[in-house]
């Protein structure tokens, strides 16, 4: 019998309209003799809402505690789709995270993925034709609820098919993966196939379609992943493994991340120690850096790198312990600031792109104030009023 992982995010599963609609749409594929695992995120705004209810409480709220309360915006999804498929009778049985045997590992509200035990989930599959697991939650070694972080639900799904060895589709509120955001750009095309390769780095560089972890996770274990828009008959995307590409572009997409904040450091004495400091200290915090780079000269060093912008809290406590012990250390953290990314995995083999990125930002004098490249991709910094203005050139430049 055939199996399949599907997922729903927030805006999918938003009202009860919307979560009759997936219940017929699932009860249609099980009389397809189909066995499914359905991962549900929970509806809407759910998670901003719960996030936001804490301050009435306090200022100073511990992760555990947040994780145990953002672990019930899942519970309710999949109780609400359980009800109406069992209605239609389908023989559905939801699961948390905990039932489902996804161990983590790692900070409540940053956890990974340590393990899945199938053998719960299989045994299930014998008197049940549908399984429905929270997405973005797990449990710990302590037996402690956890949390997979922004975008969860799709690790969640992806972890779950690598587990059972069976594809998974991801529905949203898009027809796929375009190009750039087609709210910047109307024209932007949809890809009917792209690469792991370029998926992870679009994930990474701020595209915001799928979770990054989600898209390696696939890659590691050879799962394709089927984007495409809940309940629509528009073809989606097919992310498949590198191989399976037949022909490569030089530049495949845009991505802008609004979502993030530049950080420069300047300490004039001795390094060493400070930098070892430093990184100890971003890998306790579990803060992930980017574009780093890094000048050393008679006047001592400059640092500088992005961060997500929803860590300058953490970051911002972490350089006043540093202060603690180095007092001649400057920090500026910079919010005004977009990061603008050119990628495409033909770039390792076709000339001209770094420098037609270049001539099409300074023709329109828009600054950038930082440059980094990798095999497939090139990030630049500008101003944040500049960063949607530049995604529509490049995107006509690159005839994308």
């Amino acid at each position: 019998m055939k199996r399949s992982v599907l997922k729903f995010g927030g805006s999918s599963v938003a009202d009860f309209m919307k979560i009759k609609e997936i219940a017929g749409y699932l009860k249609s594929r099980i009389e397809q003799d189909e066995q499914l695992i359905v991962v549900v995120s929970a509806m809407g705004k759910t998670t901003d809402d719960l996030l936001a209810s804490v301050s009435h409480l306090t200022n100073n709220p511990n992760d555990k505690d947040i994780a145990m309360l953002l672990n019930t915006g899942e519970q309710q999804t999949i109780s609400f789709l359980s009800l109406a498929l069992n209605d239609l009778s389908v023989r559905a049985r939801p699961l948390t995270g905990y039932q489902a045997g996804i161990e983590t590992t790692g900070k409540h509200l940053k956890s990974k993925i340590s393990s899945i035990k199938t053998e719960f989930l299989e045994e299930l599959f014998e008197t049940h034709d549908l399984l429905i697991v929270a997405g973005f939650q797990g449990f710990n070694k302590a037996g402690e609820l956890t949390t997979l972080g922004r975008g969860g639900s799709d690790t969640t799904a992806v972890a779950i098919a690598s587990a059972l060895d069976c594809p998974c589709e991801i529905y949203t509120d898009v027809t796929g993966v375009f190009s750039t955001d087609p709210r910047i750009f109307p024209e932007a095309k949809r890809w009917e196939m792209i690469s792991f390769e370029e998926m992870m780095e679009m994930s990474a560089l701020g595209a915001g379609v799928l979770e990054t972890r989600s898209v390696e996770l696939a890659n590691n274990h050879n799962i394709p992943i089927y984007l495409g828009k809940t309940l629509s008959e528009e073809k989606g995307t097919w992310i498949v493994p590198n191989d399976q590409m037949l022909e490569r572009k030089a530049v495949t997409g845009v991505a802008l991340d609004k979502e993030m904040a530049h950080v420069t450091i300047t300490y004039p004495l001795e390094t060493k120690t400070f930098l070892t400091d430093l990184f100890v200290k971003l890998e306790e915090a579990e803060i992930n850096i980017d574009m780093i780079s890094q000048i050393q000269n008679q006047e001592g060093l400059q640092l500088s790198f992005t961060f997500k912008e929803s860590e300058e809290r953490e970051l911002s406590q972490l350089f006043d312990s540093l202060k603690e012990s180095y007092a001649n250390l400057y920090v500026k953290i910079e919010t005004t600031y977009c990061k603008l990314s050119v990628i495409g995995a033909g770039m390792r083999d076709m000339t001209g792109v770094a420098s037609k990125i270049f001539k099409t930002l300074l023709a329109s004098d828009i600054p950038f104030y930082q440059v980094t490249t990798s095999e497939i991709s090139v990030s630049y910094v500008v101003d944040e009023e500049n960063g949607e203005k530049a995604t529509r050139l490049l995107c006509q430049a690159f005839n994308l």
